[in-house]
């Protein structure tokens, strides 16, 4: 089992609860809003161990709501539930327990409540990030950050699938075109170094840009 394998039934069950949950959102496994309410955040783990524990506390400077899921067949849980779900009310976090199986998902125990001081420029990044991005393209838990699709890269994407279709191309057509006023800023920056300058204000998809995209093609329903 990968820590991934967790991340359908929780957001399933988040859904059914009227929250809009996404995965992998500025390295939270699992973020899920609903209206005005605090973020809630959910950290996916096989075991309950230190890493995740301290990445939870990481996650308070972004919301009081921190939850921890795994499987419900931990057995090293089972056999230290009482003294486990104590620590966790002290360190003021909830504890989510996900079968796989059964698709089906146990709140063992809710946040209580606890107030660190927030880092607001964070939160906004968060929530940013979250409303940013298109669709729900990344499964919560992934091994690799790298293989993340953030809202920039499906941006690039976009960017890059119109050149390859189009050609060579002004910017200002495609930021029209895609109704994407950054498109400019994305080839000039050129973070992922897709693109090539080969006018004023033209630019071409690189070699390097065909080959790495095609790579990407696979979730361009997600966006």
């Amino acid at each position: 089992m990968k820590e991934s394998d967790l991340y359908l039934p929780l957001k399933q069950y988040l859904e059914g609860q009227n929250y809009k949950v996404k995965g992998e959102v500025c390295d939270c496994d699992v973020l899920a809003i609903r209206e005005d309410e605090e973020p809630l955040i959910v950290e996916l783990k096989l075991s309950l161990n230190l890493d995740v524990l301290l990445q939870s506390v990481d996650r308070l400077s972004l919301s009081s709501v921190v939850y921890i899921g795994i499987p419900k067949d931990s057995k090293a849980f089972k056999k230290k539930r009482k003294l486990t779900v104590k620590l966790l009310k002290i360190l003021g976090f909830g504890l989510i327990l996900i079968d796989v199986t059964k698709n089906s998902v146990e709140v063992v125990l809710d946040p209580t409540e606890y107030k660190p001081r927030k880092i607001k420029q964070k939160k906004e990044k968060l929530l940013a990030e979250f409303q940013s991005r298109i669709g729900d393209p990344n499964l919560g838990g992934m091994a690799s950050k790298k293989g993340v699709l953030t809202s920039y890269r499906q941006k690039a994407l976009k960017v890059a699938i119109y050149l390859q279709e189009h050609g060579d191309s002004k910017a200002s057509a495609i930021a029209k075109d895609l109704d994407e006023p950054k498109a400019r800023d994305i080839m000039y920056n050129n973070f992922y170094a897709w693109f090539d300058r080969v006018g004023k204000g033209i630019y071409s998809l690189n070699s390097k840009g065909k080959e790495e995209i095609s790579l990407w093609l696979e979730k361009k329903s997600s966006f």
